[in-house]
């Protein structure tokens, strides 16, 4: 039997079609994100730039071949989930930030750019940060580093210029490190208890 006369089966390659985009997320990815949005949203607040990012992280290393505007869909998908749930929303978020940020010793400056690092928009983050108060921030920076009136050992010039300028780069106003700096020991104190 002469084997080139019988053909060997080869089957068709399966047709391509380069006209439909992958820009539509499955079902499966739909179902991911939602899961996903869940599971973050009840750990932690997020801005709405923080989940969108951590969505589309995530998805590039579990969905093999995702394509970017998938990637982008997902996001979406994300954060319209996460409004829908009323779990997500930026003005909230800012306003617990600050509040937090504030009772840790953290200056208005320093506030400002966080809420900028984690995607709230600037009028937004203006908004919450009317309400944060620099002077009591300024009072807990000092009670933590015992800068100040909560100072446990002699002033030198050394050290008020450490003290100073400790208050500079944390975002605090050369007022507002002159006036802790020179408070007592009871007005810092009073300040902290009338605090937010």
């Amino acid at each position: 039997m002469n084997p080139s006369a019988n053909p060997v089966f080869e089957p068709e390659p399966p047709p391509i079609f380069d006209d439909v985009p992958d820009t539509v997320p499955t079902k499966r990815m739909l179902s991911w994100a939602k899961n996903s949005t869940l599971y973050r949203l009840q750990r932690q607040i997020m801005s709405e730039q923080q989940l969108a990012n951590a969505i589309k992280r995530k998805a590039q290393k579990k969905f093999e071949g995702i394509t970017p505007e998938q990637v982008q869909a997902l996001a979406d998908a994300a954060v319209k989930i996460g409004y829908d749930l009323k779990a997500l929303d930026d003005e909230v978020f800012a306003g617990i930030t600050t509040r937090n940020a504030v009772r840790n010793g953290k200056s208005r400056r320093m506030i400002a750019q966080k809420l900028s690092i984690k995607g709230v928009a600037s009028e937004t983050a203006a908004v919450a940060l009317d309400e944060a108060d620099d002077l009591y921030a300024a009072v807990v920076f000092a009670r933590k580093r015992a800068f100040g009136p909560f100072r446990r050992v002699d002033l030198d010039e050394k050290r008020h210029g450490k003290e100073m300028s400790s208050f500079a780069r944390s975002g605090f106003s050369f007022d507002i490190g002159k006036k802790v700096f020179a408070m007592s020991f009871e007005d810092a104190e009073e300040v902290l208890a009338n605090g937010p």
